[in-house]
C-alpha cells in the first residue's frame, strides 16, 4: 500500500543517530544523506525518509499520528526501546508490553524520536 514514509526534522544528524540505532536492530544498513539532505534508509523493500520541511519551517510531529515498526520478537522490541533511549528518544505511554487489542495479543514499545515523532515497535503475539 505505501510506497514510502517521509517525517520531518530540523536536525539531521540527531535523526541519523537515533535512526541508525532504531532501525539497526531490525537490520537496515545506516541512513545516507542524500543531494536533497534527505537522511534515507531502504531495508525489506520499503523506504524511509527524514528531511527538513521543504518550505522552511520548523519540523513538527502530527498530532495523533504514529509510526509503526514491525517486530520479529519482544526482545527485538526491547532493543529498538533501548536503542531509542540511548540516541534522543524518549519514553511514552505505558512500559512496553503486551496489550490486548482488538487483531488479538500484541507486544508495544512506544518512544519519541529527537523531533517528537510517535513511533511504535509491534510484534503480532498471538492473533485474535
Amino acid at each position: 500500500m505505501f510506497s514510502h514514509v517521509m517525517l520531518g526534522a530540523d536536525d539531521i544528524a540527531a535523526a541519523k543517530r537515533f535512526y541508525d540505532a532504531t532501525l539497526g536492530v531490525l537490520g537496515a544498513p545506516e541512513g545516507v544523506v542524500d543531494a536533497a539532505g534527505r537522511l534515507v534508509y531502504s531495508h525489506n523493500g520499503g523506504r524511509f525518509l527524514i528531511s527538513k520541511p521543504i518550505n522552511g519551517e520548523p519540523a513538527t510531529y502530527a498530532n495523533g499520528a504514529t509510526l509503526g515498526f514491525a517486530m520479529d520478537s519482544p526482545e527485538q522490541a526491547d532493543a529498538w526501546y533501548a536503542a531509542g533511549l540511548a540516541n534522543g528518544g524518549t519514553a511514552i505511554e505505558d512500559p512496553p508490553g503486551i496489550r490486548n487489542v482488538p487483531v488479538g495479543k500484541v507486544y508495544l514499545a512506544y518512544l519519541r524520536d529527537p523531533t517528537g515523532n510517535k513511533l511504535c515497535a509491534r510484534h503480532l503475539v498471538e492473533a485474535a
